[in-house]
Formats: C-alpha cells, structure tokens, sequence
C-alpha cells in the first residue's frame, strides 16, 4: 500500500506548526483526534488509500497513534519530517484544519466517541486497533445520518478539489496570477 506523506510525524507536525501559526496551543489529545479524523476523511475521499503509515487503537481517552503518542509524550519530538508535502496533501490538510481545526479537544472527542469503528475497537479492550476500513465505514454511515457526503467536502461530482466557504458552499478556487501593465 501506498500513502500519501511518508511519515506520521509529517502529518503530526504540519498541525502543530498550523496550531503555532495560529498563536494556539495544540492539545496531544486534539492532535490524535485530528490525525484520526484525517486519515479516516481521507481514505473516503480517495478509495481507500491512506493519508499517512500510522495505526490507530482505541483507548478511554479516545483513538491515539501509539508512536506519536510516545514520540510526543514529552514535547515536540526531534524527528526530521518533510518540510513540504505534495501540494495536494496540503490542501487536504488545510480542509481538515479549517473543518476542525476551531473546535476544542472535547468536542471532537463526542464526535469520535460516537463513531462505531472507535466504540466497537473499544469495547473489545483497551489499546484495540480501530481497522481502516471500520473508519471509512463508521464515517460514511455518520455522514449518511446527516444527508451529506464525507467525500463531496473535499471533492466535487467531477471529481476536481474544491474548498468550501464556511457554510458549506462549494468555492472553484484557481491559482492567482498577477495582472500586466
């Protein structure tokens, strides 16, 4: 299988280096919620293709990557990560930020802990692997409740990126070329 970026770290640190911009504190618990949340959105909106090599498990806090969690359990880890991910993953993460990005820890937390695949790892024990394909599942069912499509967020019907305002409304967004005299 393939992935999009090569590391988890360069996901991890792309948050916390958004976080940072934005003059906020990343909580660990809102960077494991972000990083599930990503890798599940974007295996729907790309067949099944994950964003990132990274396992989830189910824990009572919520779903954690185990090596981040440890990598980051004292700090932001010195690990070299890609300074610049393929454009179109920071378009993707950039939707996922602007989506998620402004809620707190806890919020995101009651939106995961209504997630199947998450409650069922869970139920089966402590530190249980949520499995890719029970996200994507778990994820299109919870999008199907509230009559949208997890992958329209971050594709149009042709199949083209789009961003969306804050209402939701799809924008056609092109490159911007200064204008000649």
């Amino acid at each position: 299988m393939t992935f999009a970026v090569k590391s988890t770290f360069d996901v991890a640190i792309w948050f916390a280096d958004q976080a940072l911009n934005e003059n906020e504190y990343l909580q660990p618990m809102k960077l494991h919620r972000l990083l599930f949340l990503s890798q599940a959105f974007y295996a729907i909106a790309y067949d099944g293709r994950k964003l990132m090599p990274a396992v989830f498990v189910a824990d009572e806090q919520g779903p954690i990557e185990p090596t981040v969690y440890h990598a980051f359990s004292r700090g932001r880890p010195d690990v070299d990560v890609e300074l610049f991910l393929p454009p179109e993953v920071e378009v993707y993460l950039t939707s996922i930020w602007r989506r998620f990005g402004h809620q707190k820890p806890d919020q995101l937390s009651r939106m995961i802990a209504a997630n199947q695949a998450y409650s069922i790892s869970l139920r089966k024990g402590n530190r249980t692997e949520i499995p890719l394909e029970a996200m994507v599942t778990a994820f299109k069912a919870q999008s199907e409740k509230k009559d949208t499509s997890v992958s329209r967020q971050f594709r149009d019907l042709d199949g083209q990126r789009v961003m969306r305002t804050q209402h939701g409304s799809p924008v056609k967004v092109k490159s911007w070329m200064p204008g000649t005299k």
